[in-house]
């Protein structure tokens, strides 16, 4: 003979109750949730590749990164020396040139090419009094290794992670 008041019997369809409306409460929820992760697109821009062969020392290329200029200069012994000469402690953001390069291969510049001040695109080919870039919006001026050196702007054109696949070739991101 059964009880038909078994407290047993009750908590286990209260837990069973509670555990199927978590369960649909999480179902309902996830399609919102998943609708926050980056798309496709996005995710597929996260990092780029880039065949650096044809860029000769004095030039530079700029590829697209997240929706962002990037500048990457093949530069000459002679710009790597102006930017080994700046004294690090006269600089607005201090950033030695060995900071700014992968060892082995100083002579690649890799930057994002948006200025810090109110993120205008810098122009390049030694444009600026120091031989980097100029910002003509408000007259930010950045040296052969992308520090701030005049003008406006607080802060070097920031050096995105990248890494070089071989000597020619690398992957920003």
């Amino acid at each position: 003979m059964t009880d038909e008041h078994d407290p047993n019997r009750r908590d286990f369809i209260v837990l069973t109750a509670q555990a199927m409306g978590a369960v649909g409460a999480a179902a309902l929820a996830w399609p919102f949730i998943d609708s926050m992760n980056p798309s496709k697109d996005v995710l597929a821009l996260a990092s780029v590749e880039q065949d650096l062969s044809h860029v000769q020392p004095g030039q530079e290329i700029k590829v697209m990164w997240r929706g962002k200029p990037v500048f990457i200069r093949h530069r000459t012994p002679e710009d790597i020396e102006k930017a080994r000469e700046v004294k690090v402690e006269e600089l607005r953001d201090p950033q030695s040139d060995a900071e700014r390069v992968k060892e082995g291969h100083e002579q690649w510049l890799v930057m994002v090419g948006v200025c810090t001040h109110l993120g205008c695109v810098p122009l390049g080919g030694n444009k600026g009094e120091f031989g980097g870039w100029f910002c003509p919006c408000h007259g930010s001026h950045y040296d052969t290794a992308g520090r701030i050196r005049k003008g406006p702007a607080p802060r070097n054109l920031m050096v995105p992670e990248y890494t070089f696949l071989e000597d020619n070739r690398i992957k920003i991101g």
